[in-house]
């Protein structure tokens, strides 16, 4: 069965057994967690009841993402300016979808 669930203003497509990479959540590595926005449920190609349907995933670790370099520049006015940014993530292990 899967699930597109919707956190951290992303929609994801999930399966029992799957591992996702999410915007932070809190929790430490270890805890159970539900991911209660179910947007659509189903298995094959029958759709089921999104509101019946409960996703819980379990914290694989809180990361960082890949940087990302930020640059400016003013083109004749010897400015510049460099700038990198790590987004906190989530690893999430996909438990059950039922």
């Amino acid at each position: 069965m899967f699930a597109i669930v919707r956190t951290g203003g992303k929609q994801y497509r999930v399966a029992a057994g799957d591992k996702i990479a999410v915007e932070k959540l809190a929790g430490e590595a270890g805890d159970k967690i539900t991911l209660g926005d179910v947007l659509l449920a189903g298995e094959g190609d029958s759709l089921a009841d999104a509101a019946k349907v409960t996703v819980s995933a379990e914290i694989i670790a809180q990361a960082k993402s890949e940087k990302v370099i930020v640059f400016k520049k003013r083109r004749r006015h010897n400015y510049r300016r460099r700038n990198g940014h790590r987004q906190q993530m989530t690893l999430l292990r996909i438990l059950s979808v039922a």
